[in-house]
């Protein structure tokens, strides 16, 4: 388990909003009205994927490098940066039922 995962995320910008893709975290998935927001969802779900793989004990792979990352000309393509530690504590001080919500 590491404290800190560095992930390449595709943001698919489209004229009704973005959609956000890991290409290396299958099913971690979200959505943005901008790129402010898409930034911070991005951050935001894949700490939970990470944070719920890690409880789980589901391997986390390493990370595709940026250079080997195919995308479109209506796609972007950035690194999240996630620090652990924060949200081990956060979720751990959740009730169990919280993260169904």
């Amino acid at each position: 388990m590491k404290d800190t995962y560095i992930f390449p995320v595709i943001f698919n910008v489209a004229s009704d909003g973005i959609s956000i893709e890991f290409p290396d975290l299958p099913g971690c998935l979200s959505c943005a009205d901008n790129m402010e927001e898409a930034f911070a969802n991005a951050k935001e779900v894949m700490e939970m994927y990470l944070y719920l793989s890690e409880v789980e004990g589901d391997e986390i792979p390493e990370p595709t490098p940026i250079g080997e990352i195919h995308f479109e000309e209506n796609e972007t393509i950035s690194l999240i940066r996630v620090w652990m530690p924060p949200v081990r504590e956060e979720m751990s001080n959740k009730k169990p039922t919280a993260l169904a919500e």
